[in-house]
């Protein structure tokens, strides 16, 4: 028999860890999380699994969610973290978005809401961009955004917001 006020207090627990992650400086969606004995997991639509909740992993959802639902981008366009050879070294790039024809086509870097962007980030994703070689590059800690261009001879072209998806 299941007893209610296990249920409340557990109810009371997860919404509580929800709350402690952190508002971001993106819209809110609704999101699957379940509570396991290693921990918060929230469901990614792209892997389709649930995943380990953390302050990155948050980010990381709230850009996918903002990128299909927000900017249009097709779920089937998308893929989160896959790896990426630079130096004969295999890195996970977070969030990739290819065009129709299979081509990289963005290339998203996310980092924790605490994590500053700064220019060792910005270097970190033009070294995966190197190997993928996406025409626009967005960089997310979830309360700043940068989105860049990739202009000529690799120079980083700033752009004022994300690109939307154009078929």
């Amino acid at each position: 028999m299941i007893n209610l006020s296990d249920c409340k207090n557990t109810f009371k627990i997860i919404v509580l860890h929800i709350c402690a992650m952190q508002t971001l400086n993106l819209p809110n969606y609704d999101f699957k999380i379940t509570r396991k004995e290693k921990g918060d997991f929230i469901f990614d639509v792209i892997r389709k699994k649930n995943i380990l909740l953390t302050p990155e992993e948050w980010v990381r959802q709230h850009m996918i969610h903002y990128l299909h639902k927000n900017s249009g981008y097709p779920k089937g366009l998308l893929k989160v973290e896959s790896g990426v050879m630079y130096n004969a070294r295999m890195k996970r790039s977070d969030i990739i978005i290819y065009d129709r024809k299979g081509s990289p086509n963005i290339l998203v870097e996310c980092k924790a809401p605490s994590v500053k962007i700064d220019q060792s980030t910005v270097e970190q994703v033009a070294m995966y961009n190197r190997t993928l070689n996406a025409s626009v590059i967005i960089l997310t800690n979830g309360m700043v955004h940068y989105t860049f261009k990739l202009g000529d001879k690799g120079v980083l072209i700033n752009l004022d917001e994300i690109p939307e998806f154009r078929g």
